[in-house]
């Protein structure tokens, strides 16, 4: 039993948090500065989003080791097969747990940052506002890619488990366990777009983030 398999490999960017030391904390704080808060906060609430990453490279390294070892064997040593298959569903289901883990992250900083539309509302300079409202709409697409590289990485999982469950069947139909392989194949190139597409959000956001600072004039703070 001879085919090719997708390896995914897991690359996110996360959010850079610039090292602003904030002006007027005896005043009112600018606007700006006040979406800087916002942003912090949304930052913070993705460190769990960021914790789950190494795990997840981990795991899914594992089981693609697994499964190279189930191609190797095929059907004739089907005991192992039954047994290395049952250990990769278990590293499917932890990274179903991690990637949970993931999206609440996500959920809790999109959430922290929504209030940074209400202080659009109060920029004055039509220029900075504009920066902003970039900045803004930016970060909401990046949150939307998430929720489609979450769904592609669901469906992926989803097909894992297909899989080997099919593995585990004696006497399985080739052309079951062919198109299986192939869903999933596909699935993974899907959540590789996804993954791609939230990436270079990410990296947008980053860029529009500092080129807002820098006009509303707090860039020469980001120094540690």
């Amino acid at each position: 039993m001879k085919f090719s398999s997708l390896k995914f490999l897991r690359i996110v960017f996360c959010l850079v948090l610039p090292l602003v030391l904030l002006a007027g904390c005896l005043g009112q704080k600018s606007p700006a500065e006040q979406i800087y808060d916002v942003m912090e906060k949304a930052v913070a609430a993705e460190k769990k989003f960021e914790e789950q990453q190494g795990p997840l490279v981990e795991l899914e390294k594992k089981e693609k080791e697994l499964f190279d070892q189930i191609v190797e064997m095929g059907q004739k040593e089907f005991d192992q097969v039954e047994k290395l298959s049952n250990e990769a569903l278990k590293l499917v289901d932890k990274r179903k747990e991690h990637i949970a883990l993931e999206k609440e992250s996500l959920d809790e900083s999109r959430k922290q940052f929504g209030a940074a539309a209400d202080h659009l509302k109060e920029i004055k300079d039509p220029k900075l506002k504009e920066k902003a409202e970039l900045l803004v709409a930016t970060m909401e697409k990046r949150y939307l890619a998430h929720e489609k590289l979450y769904k592609e990485y669901m469906i992926a999982i989803e097909n894992d488990q297909k899989l080997y469950t099919l593995l585990k069947t004696k006497d399985v139909n080739l052309k079951d366990l062919e198109g299986q392989i192939t869903s999933v194949n596909g699935s993974y190139t899907n959540v590789l777009e996804a993954n791609k597409q939230f990436n270079e959000l990410t990296e947008k956001y980053n860029q529009e983030k500092l080129a807002f600072f820098k006009l509303a004039g707090l860039d020469g703070k980001n120094e540690s």
